[in-house]
């Protein structure tokens, strides 16, 4: 079954009464977890951004905190999992100023790790990645922004930049 177009969708959407369109978000809600979050997100947290990333960032960090670090393996598999979470988080948010910053301090986070990450080549290269998609993301920022948050990153990223080339 092939869904309809989105346009056809918000005129359905306009002719529905209030309560129907209730029932219909609650249904949604029930039928999958994603849109379940994107809905909590929608309805609790985006007027307050700044809370949002704070609380994603403390789960981000009790995440890391329980990283299996016996082997690679296992913090490949947790750090791949905590990155699938964040991605998902983002895009509720849809705000490139909330994704630097959550993107930040998961590189940030994945720089603490022990053993180092960057005996691992699988490892290095997530780092790598995300540090990529913060430097495209910061560019569609305001100027000032702009250079706040690459100083930021300059700042992560110094310690490490010898044994990368940086775009």
């Amino acid at each position: 079954m092939k869904p309809q177009p989105l346009s056809q969708i918000k005129k359905e959407l306009n002719l529905q009464d209030r309560d129907s369109l209730i029932n219909l978000c609650l249904e949604l809600a029930r039928f999958k977890r994603d849109n379940k979050e994107m809905l909590s997100y929608l309805l609790f947290d985006r007027q307050d951004e700044e809370s949002y990333i704070s609380a994603l960032q403390a789960d981000m960090d009790q995440s890391f905190d329980s990283i299996n670090n016996q082997s690679h393996y296992y913090i490949k598999k947790s750090v791949r999992k905590i990155l699938r979470e964040l991605r998902r988080f983002i895009r509720y948010s849809n705000r490139n100023e909330t994704a630097v910053e959550l993107l930040m301090h998961f590189c940030y986070r994945m720089t603490l790790i022990k053993p180092t990450i960057f005996e691992n080549r699988v490892l290095t290269n997530i780092f790598w990645r995300q540090i990529h998609l913060i430097e495209q993301k910061i560019e569609k920022l305001h100027e000032d922004l702009q250079h706040d948050y690459t100083l930021e990153l300059e700042a992560l990223i110094k310690p490490y930049a010898h044994d990368h080339h940086i775009s």
